[in-house]
C-alpha cells in the first residue's frame, strides 16, 4: 500500500514549478522516468538513537533557533513551557532522484519539510513542545514503483524516526506527556511507530492523542493493530485521529483502488472497509460542521513561507467510506490534487480548531475539565 498512495501526493511535485507542466501535458510515465530513482538501493549506516543527541539532527526541538515549528499566524503565540512533549513527523520533502533516500544536508529537502512544519506542526505549539526530527525519507519516486528498492528506502526512512523517537523518548523524561502527530509518508511511519512503540506497551499510558493525518486507517483490519482506539468525543484523551481532505465533487477512486487492493495490519483485505475519518472541527467521528464552526484556515502566502488566517474557515463532514468533504473548492494558492484532494491542506485548513482539540484532549489527559486553547493575544506578532 504505501509504495502507491503518495503517487496521489503530486503537491510535492507541484512545489518545483515546472513539474505542474509536467503531470498536466505528459502524465504519469513521463514522472515515473523523471523522479523514480535508476540507482541501486544505496542504504547508509543505521543512525544511532545518540546520533539525536545534536540539535543539529533536528528540525525542531525547544533549544534550537529558528525553531519553524514556533511559527504562529498573527493573534496567536506558541505557550510557555507546555506540559506535553509533541513527536512530529514531517511529509515527504524530497523529490530528487539522484537518490533512494534523501542526504540529511539537502538543503531544499529540510527548508520544503520547515514549511510543512510552519503550516502543520505550529499547531501543537501551545500545548507541547514540538520535537520534529531530520530524517533520510524515502524520495517521492519510492512511491511510484513496486521495486524492491522502494521498500528498502522505507525501511531505512522508519529506522531514523524510530532512533529519533527512542532519543526523544530518553529527553522529555519517563512521565511526560506525549503527542504523536504526522502527515502522509510521515503518518505512514508513525503508524508503524504506533505498532512497535506503543501497541501493548506501558508509552500508551503517556499519549494524549496520535494525529495519524493525510494516511488511510482501516477501522477493521488496522486501527485494531495500533494500540489506541478511535477518538470517539472531542475530549478523549488516548486515542487516534485521522483524515484526508477532498473538496466537491470529490473523487477519492484513486485513493479507494489501492486501498481496496491491498491487505490490512492483520493480514486480511481491506477491500470495502471503512476508513477512519475524524471531523478536526468538531473532533469526533462521522460529524459535519458549518464553515463557521472551523475558527480559521491558514491562507499561505505564494512562497510558502508564511500565512494569514481566514475566519471563517471551510467547512468540514465525513462521508463516504471515511473520507473529509470541505464542501466547494476554495483557492489556496494551488496544490490541489486530482479529484479535489486537498492533501497537503490537511492540518491548515483547520489550524485553529486542531490546536484547540490538542488542548482540550490535554486537559482531559491531566485530569482537568476540557477547556480551550488560550484566547489569541492582540499584542502577539507573527513568528
Amino acid at each position: 500500500m504505501a509504495r502507491k498512495f503518495l503517487y496521489l501526493m503530486i503537491v510535492l511535485i507541484l512545489l518545483v514549478g515546472a513539474g505542474a507542466f509536467v503531470y498536466r501535458f505528459y502524465g504519469k510515465d513521463l514522472m515515473k522516468a523523471a523522479l523514480i530513482p535508476s540507482a541501486q538501493f544505496e542504504g547508509g549506516p543505521i543512525t544511532p538513537a545518540e546520533a539525536y543527541e545534536k540539535p543539529a539532527m533536528w528540525l525542531a526541538r525547544p533549544d534550537i533557533p529558528n525553531n519553524p515549528a514556533l511559527w504562529t499566524p498573527a493573534d496567536f503565540k506558541p505557550g510557555e513551557k507546555p506540559a506535553a512533549a509533541v513527536f512530529f513527523i514531517h511529509p515527504t520533502s524530497y523529490i530528487d532522484r539522484a537518490h533512494w533516500n534523501a542526504p540529511l544536508d539537502d538543503a531544499q529537502a529540510n527548508n520544503t519539510a520547515a514549511v510543512f512544519l510552519r503550516g502543520q506542526a505550529s499547531a501543537f505549539n501551545e500545548t507541547g513542545e514540538i520535537w520534529a526530527p531530520r530524517y533520510r525519507q524515502a524520495t517521492f519516486g519510492a512511491f511510484l514503483t513496486s521495486r524492491a528498492e522502494a521498500r528498502k528506502a522505507l525501511d531505512f526512512a522508519y529506522r531514523d524516526v524510530l532512533a529519533a523517537f527512542d532519543e526523544f523518548l530518553k529527553e522529555v523524561g519517563p512521565d511526560r506527556p506525549i503527542i504523536l502527530a504526522g502527515h502522509s509518508q510521515g503518518a505512514l511511519h508513525l503508524e508503524r511507530l504506533l505498532r512497535e512503540r506503543v501497541a501493548g506497551q506501558p508509552l500508551a499510558k503517556r499519549i494524549v492523542a496520535a494525529y495519524v493525518v493525510g494516511w488511510p486507517i482501516s477501522k477493521l483490519h488496522d486501527l485494531p493493530a495500533l494500540g489506541l482506539p478511535e477518538c470517539a468525543t472531542a475530549e478523549q484523551a488516548g486515542c487516534i485521529l485521522s483524515w484526508q481532505s477532498f473538496a466537491e465533487p470529490a473523487d477519492p477512486s484513486m485513493i479507494t483502488d489501492v486501498y481496496d487492493a491491498t491487505s490490512g495490519f492483520d493480514g486480511k483485505p481491506r477491500k470495502g472497509t471503512d476508513m477512519v475519518c475524524t471531523n478536526p472541527v468538531t473532533g469526533t467521528p462521522g460529524a459535519a460542521a458549518k464553515a463557521k464552526d472551523n475558527l480559521g484556515t491558514l491562507i499561505p502566502s505564494k512562497d510558502l513561507g508564511s500565512a494569514i488566517l481566514g475566519v471563517p474557515g471551510v467547512p468540514a463532514k465525513c462521508f463516504g467510506r471515511g473520507f473529509l468533504s470541505i464542501g466547494q473548492p476554495v483557492n489556496l494558492g494551488g496544490y490541489v490534487l486530482p479529484g479535489n484532494n486537498y492533501h497537503v491542506f490537511d492540518y491548515s485548513m483547520f489550524w485553529v480548531n486542531v490546536r484547540k482539540d490538542a488542548a482540550r484532549r490535554f486537559a482531559t489527559f491531566a485530569g482537568d475539565k476540557p477547556v480551550a486553547a488560550s484566547t489569541p493575544s492582540p499584542s502577539a506578532k507573527n513568528r
